[in-house]
């Protein structure tokens, strides 16, 4: 059985753990540096660092910041905001990044991706998605933070940057996001079942029956959390003894 991997995320503005509903009205949830030691010790599979400001600022992703954080960390991080070319990818990975992830630049530039899978490997790309529900059975790729529409459709963006060399997908709901009401179920399953990479699910999570069910019935391959996490509604050990519990397969 594959293991279902735990990830905590840490979205930063201004140097600062941050958590919002619908990407806005964000509140401080911590030091950067500090939560991402305390995952570490959790036993956390993985930790995402997301510059999510970086982007929309027109800068880099703060390197200073992510070297801080992979010196007090043993799992494989992954950093993402504000990365736009193959030179941003190197200084990230040799700043402490295990992978890198991108996503208004993929939309921008997608050769950024196959470019990057070549170079580095696809197991360094990771491909975020953000998905805004427009109709019934269709959802909407959003960039910049989730305040741009695309036009393009997320099931098929996801079976593109997979042909592109992308090694995973973290796929977030904007709809979802921060509402701890439950990940966008259907969403995370028409991608899952559309591409062969793994699908990191993400927004929405509110109870450990979230957890459960973007799993049993998104399809999701691991599972991003913050505000559980964060607030320290949960921690890592809990979330994984009751998926054990409900026979999902976890690394404990």
């Amino acid at each position: 059985m594959v293991s279902v991997r735990i990830i905590p995320c840490l979205d930063v503005k201004d140097g600062q753990v941050v958590k919002g509903i619908h990407f806005e009205n964000l509140v401080r949830a911590g030091d950067p540096v500090e939560q991402a030691a305390f995952y570490s010790k959790e036993k956390a599979d993985e930790l995402v660092f997301l510059d999510i400001s970086a982007t929309i600022e027109g800068r880099r992703t703060m390197l200073d910041v992510v070297r801080k954080v992979a010196e007090v960390v043993f799992i494989p991080l992954t950093v993402g905001g504000g990365i736009t070319s193959i030179d941003d990818i190197e200084k990230l990975l040799k700043a402490g990044a295990d992978k890198i992830s991108i996503n208004t630049a993929a939309v921008r530039n997608p050769s950024l991706i196959e470019e990057g899978a070549k170079r580095f490997g696809s197991q360094c790309i990771v491909v975020a998605i953000d998905g805004k529900k427009v109709s019934p059975s269709g959802w909407e790729v959003h960039v910049e933070s989730g305040k741009t529409p695309t036009g393009l459709d997320v099931v098929e963006w996801a079976r593109k940057v997979e042909d592109l060399g992308a090694g995973e997908l973290l796929l977030t709901s904007i709809d979802m996001d921060g509402t701890q009401k439950g990940y966008d179920i259907e969403m995370t399953r028409r991608v899952s079942e559309n591409v062969s990479i793994p699908v990191i699910a993400s927004g929405g999570a509110g109870s450990l029956e979230h957890l459960y069910r973007v799993i049993s019935d998104g399809k999701a391959s691991a599972i991003l959390i913050a505000s559980l996490l964060h607030f320290r509604k949960y921690t890592v050990e809990e979330i994984k003894l009751y998926l054990k519990q409900k026979g999902i397969g976890v690394r404990l």
